[in-house]
């Protein structure tokens, strides 16, 4: 069943319009960007773009296997990922776990179809990541909540329907207590939107939020009780299968490069080729350990901690041996109309950081294994 699903998912991706658009998409002048794509809406036509969800929101009801092989293969053919991983990975996976059967209904279908795009609001300026350190007030008006304060630091909220957003709602002594999602309508009155600048193709945000009024029909999950949900969802999303596929994709340039030069045959380049690959393949063992815990319904936070941060930190010496055969010209982006890979390599050097930082930051993933897991602080 496995295979078949993914023989039939990567078709779909091989088709000449996907790779049209993915040709188009490296093209794009600077400035532009994914928002939802044709390609989402056909694999959400035939519940391919959540398989892992119930039929009635839009999915296969199969599991997290299923979930797993769209984000690799959706990768693997150079479709931006972030949309999928926002709207279906984080946001879907919220409101389909903790969400009422209103929310459930009123969002999750339209998201598996491919037609809305979600986001979250977690980071802060003054907290970054730290989300015990959150601003962001959500006060009782009546029988609603008044927000406000400041996100910074999201993806595709100029685009985006709506988003999930911390806030927090009670002072507490201590610090994660006192935190709750909302779902927060971005186009709503007071919602205010700028970019920020940085270094990807895709801009960040800073979200204001002012004054804005929801009701208690907007929380999701239990009042004060979002930091155990933010760390019981967040932990079922470092799998890892998504780095590894990225990491895979990069590796996959960087040996054909090598075989256009010859070098396949070098010793020294056959074997740290050859050792590279091997660490991705052990990185793919144990992203799919996590996604078929996940679909034994025994997560595990350490070894997930475990496999994002082995599977992240493979890609920046995947990028450096890919840089020293492309020489100067990984540094031509699609823009500058003479580089012969459409600018692949040079937005992926700029994104390359990133890897270290987004779902967890490294740093933070050897803490939760160094403590939770070897029991050394």
């Amino acid at each position: 069943m496995t295979t078949a699903f993914r023989d039939d998912v990567r078709t779909l991706l091989e088709e000449d319009s996907v790779r049209s658009t993915v040709a188009d998409i490296a093209a794009y002048p600077p400035g532009t960007e994914v928002a939802l794509l044709d390609v989402y809406r056909r694999l959400g036509e035939r519940g391919w773009l959540a398989p892992g969800w119930p039929v009635e929101y839009g999915g296969l009801g199969l599991g997290a296997v299923e979930n797993a092989i769209v984000t690799e293969e959706l990768t693997r053919a150079g479709i931006p990922d972030d949309v999928h991983v926002l709207c279906v990975d984080l946001v879907g996976m919220f409101l389909l776990h903790a969400g009422t059967a209103e929310q459930k209904a009123r969002h999750l279908p339209a998201l598996a179809r491919g037609e809305r795009l979600a986001t979250v609001l977690f980071s802060e300026p003054e907290a970054g990541s730290d989300l015990a350190a959150l601003r962001t007030t959500a006060r009782r008006d009546g029988t609603g909540w008044r927000l406000r304060g400041s996100k910074i630091y999201n993806l595709k909220s100029q685009y985006g329907d709506f988003a999930l957003c911390a806030a927090r709602t009670t002072d507490s002594p201590v610090a994660m207590h006192g935190i709750t999602l909302f779902l927060l309508p971005l186009r709503a009155p007071g919602v205010h939107i700028e970019p920020v600048p940085g270094m990807a193709n895709d801009r960040f945000n800073l979200v204001v939020i002012d004054d804005v009024r929801l009701d208690d029909a907007d929380v999701v999950g239990e009042p004060d009780n979002g930091w155990q949900l933010l760390n019981d969802m967040l932990q079922l999303e470092r799998t890892g299968i998504d780095f590894h596929a990225k990491a895979r994709r990069l590796l996959d340039q960087t040996i054909d490069r090598a075989a256009e030069q010859g070098l396949l045959d070098d010793p020294e380049w056959a074997g740290r080729l050859a050792e590279l690959d091997a660490t991705l393949r052990a990185g793919h063992a144990l992203a799919w350990e996590q996604v078929n815990a996940l679909a034994g319904g025994h997560p595990d936070p350490v070894t997930s901690a475990m496999a994002k941060w082995y599977t992240s930190e493979q890609i920046r010496p995947i990028l450096n041996a890919g840089t020293e055969l492309a020489g100067l010209g990984a540094a031509l982006s699609a823009w500058d109309g003479t580089t012969d890979d459409d600018g692949t390599w040079e937005a992926a050097l700029r994104m390359g950081p990133s890897h270290r930082l987004a779902s967890g930051t490294s740093e933070v993933m050897l803490f939760l294994i160094a403590t939770n897991g070897l029991g050394l602080l």
